[in-house]
């Protein structure tokens, strides 16, 4: 029997005097996708960057693939991908942008590249020479998540990933994360405000509130994807 990919107890985190997050319980499946929704100031943007191992919590432990977690490890970010709500291009090509990761991780693999341009509904023959000035807001997050793709990760975190997009991009990085589990056996963690467009990807999904921390709840209306 698999492990968890993750595993969370007692888990809580202040700014200043500010309780910030309350997790009692959280664990993640393997080849999961998993929807997280709530009120702003809950601390969905919070839990995602301790999951990410990029904030330690003040309070409690987390386990990940049934091992202790040492927060803030390189070696354990390289294996947990976070896409954050607004991210940022370099300016340089497509094709440099999807595959900035792996050439941080001494790799170049054109072929990841292109298999994760094609993961997030971006012809490679057609994106992958294009200058970062020429996309539009839809295809900017689109080409930051095929970043993230490319690395293959274990955990791949997204913090609202369908704000603000065109009904056309919204379909492709819901279709982006369902393919990733497909081709690449990825567990998905999902944050958004959209429930229904959570409920055409997600396998499971909770709320979270600052009064009762993190409750699974079931879906309300759409089907949860298989």
């Amino acid at each position: 029997m698999k492990p968890f990919v993750f595993e969370l107890e007692g888990l809580k985190h202040h700014f200043g005097e500010r309780t910030a997050l309350t997790v009692e319980s959280f664990r993640v499946e393997p080849e999961s996708i998993t929807g997280i929704f709530g009120p702003n100031g809950a601390g969905k943007s919070t839990l995602l960057y301790i999951m990410a191992f990029m904030l330690a919590p003040d309070e409690g432990n987390m386990r990940f693939l049934g091992q202790p977690a040492a927060f803030c490890d390189p070696a354990l970010r390289r294996r947990a991908a976070l896409l954050p709500q607004d991210p940022a291009l370099l300016k340089l090509s497509v094709a440099a942008n999807a595959g900035y990761g792996l050439k941080l991780r001494g790799r170049k693999d054109p072929a990841l590249v292109d298999q994760a341009l094609a993961l997030v509904g971006l012809a490679p023959t057609v994106f992958r020479a294009r200058s970062w000035r020429e996309l539009s807001g839809g295809e900017t997050r689109r080409v930051a998540l095929a970043a993230r793709l490319a690395l293959r990760p274990e955990a791949l975190l997204l913090d609202e990933p369908s704000a603000s997009l065109d009904p056309e991009s919204a379909v492709s990085v819901r279709d982006a994360i369902l393919g990733a589990r497909k081709q690449q056996g990825c567990t998905s963690v999902v944050v958004s405000h959209d429930r229904e467009w959570l409920e055409s990807v997600c396998d499971v999904l909770y709320k979270l509130t600052p009064q009762e921390g993190l409750t699974q709840t079931p879906p309300g209306g759409s089907s949860c994807a298989p």
